[in-house]
């Protein structure tokens, strides 16, 4: 029996609608599919890092209009507003011999990964900006479908939270990786971060594939799954009618905004306003990784046991305040003992996001809602990296001239943060959205 196959303990409700799933022991085919899941996980976190990191270090040599960096970064929100959808909802109704999710896997994987190198080697805003755009369409391809396997392949009920912990750990030594080796992979030769991504891609992908047709494509419930154009008609209806639903939206999108924002600028921040070198600045950053690393292992366990709507408004309020240190101070010793907040708090984010939208979704619709998942990611993505372009711009001779406005981007981080708590409470306030938005689901 897999362990798609096996039945959900009830086990009892926290407050927050939570599963006390933490009660039983992860098994050992649940084990062994998130090792498999771990793959993909890993290689795509290491490409859309290093691409979304590096970009603004490329493209500041061909302008220094950092409104029109963020707009170039932010092209991988423009595609996570619409491909997501297409294909998160199409991989619910496609039947292959190799099922509905790894047709697209691979249709996007690997053009995304022939794509990335290009990146390094071109030259000229526009022609950057052209193959940082086809890279993010492809990868969005191929990540939706792959994303929807998880609630695919685990009882979310039960070990949703850990399933997400797990998945945040490789997301985390793949973000990590990207961002200590990146910058140094940089300063040797331009296209040397990109060409090992898209290695990595080729590797992680093929294998997963190639070990997911050895142990057999997961079950996925045709019943009641929808084409992308109902899907897109019926959305807009589940957030208009559903409270809990359209309160994760606007939540999940300030978070996006908060690290889109970061990882667009922080690299920049470090070198052009504090004046670190572009090695000395990858090392601090990487070392910042390994404690959101820290923080996204430990986030998944203690949300399935305490509650995780519960750890995620803790960990926000930490997330907020460490933002506000750098907005207030350059002092590099008071910044260092906010990096540990910030830190701990992005990766409790990173891991418990998507976990409170599984309870939310229908099992005919797991494409369709982790298509609904990535186009609120896209609003954040596109907003983070404008909106901090936008306030270092203008604060780049006045406020903040002495780090050249970079100082600024701390101040989307912390206002978005802070935001995301309102619209966490009003979805905290309607706990029993799962049940109603299933039975929607099911007699729409």
């Amino acid at each position: 029996m897999t362990a798609t196959e096996t039945k959900s303990d009830p086990g009892t409700k926290h407050p927050d609608g939570d599963q006390q799933g933490w009660q039983r022991s992860l098994k050992h085919e649940e084990k062994v599919e998130l090792a498999l899941l771990a793959l993909p996980t890993f290689a795509l976190a290491l490409a859309i890092t290093i691409v979304s990191t590096q970009l603004g270090e490329v493209t500041r040599h061909y302008t220094h209009q950092t409104t029109l960096i963020g707009a170039i970064i932010g092209g991988e929100g423009a595609m996570a507003l619409w491909v997501p959808l297409i294909f998160g909802s199409w991989s619910d109704t496609l039947k292959t011999r190799i099922g509905g999710r790894l047709p697209f896997v691979l249709a996007g994987g690997l053009p995304a990964a022939a794509v990335l190198p290009m990146i390094g080697v071109v030259h000229g805003l526009g022609l950057v900006a052209l193959v940082s755009a086809l890279f993010f369409l492809f990868y969005f391809v191929a990540y939706e479908p792959y994303r929807a396997m998880y609630p695919d392949m685990l009882p979310s009920e039960e070990v949703g939270g850990r399933a997400q912990s797990a998945q945040a750990v490789a997301r985390g030594v793949g973000t990590g990786c990207a961002l200590l080796g990146g910058g140094l992979l940089l300063s040797v030769a331009r296209p040397l971060p990109f060409a090992v991504a898209a290695v990595v891609m080729v590797a992680a992908l093929g294998g997963f594939v190639l070990l997911i047709l050895r142990r057999g494509t997961p079950h996925q419930d045709y019943r009641n799954a929808e084409t992308p154009l109902q899907v897109a008609r019926r959305l807009p209806r589940l957030i208009r009618h559903h409270p809990a639903l359209r309160a994760y939206f606007f939540a999940n999108a300030l978070w996006e905004t908060t690290l889109a924002a970061l990882k667009a600028f922080v690299l920049l921040y470090l070198t052009l306003g504090l004046g670190y070198s572009l090695s000395t600045a990858s090392l601090i950053i990487g070392g910042v990784a390994l404690v959101i690393l820290i923080g996204a292992a430990a986030s998944g366990k203690v949300g399935d046991k305490l509650g995780r709507m519960r750890v995620v408004m803790v960990a926000l309020i930490g997330y907020g305040a460490g933002y506000l240190v750098p907005v207030l101070t350059t002092n590099r010793i008071a910044i260092g003992l906010a990096m540990p907040f910030i830190a701990i708090g992005g990766g409790t984010v990173m891991t418990m996001a998507y976990a409170l939208l599984m309870p939310l979704m229908p099992k005919a619709e797991h494409g369709a809602l982790t298509g609904f998942y990535s186009i609120s990611r896209g609003v954040g993505i596109v907003l983070g990296p404008i909106l901090a372009g936008a306030v270092i711009w203008v604060t780049r001779d006045s406020l903040f001239k002495e780090t050249s406005g970079f100082q600024a981007m701390w101040i989307i981080c912390a206002a978005a943060t802070f935001g995301s708590l309102f619209f966490l409470r009003r979805m905290a306030g309607a706990p029993d959205e799962g049940q109603q938005l299933s039975d929607a689901g099911h007699a729409s």
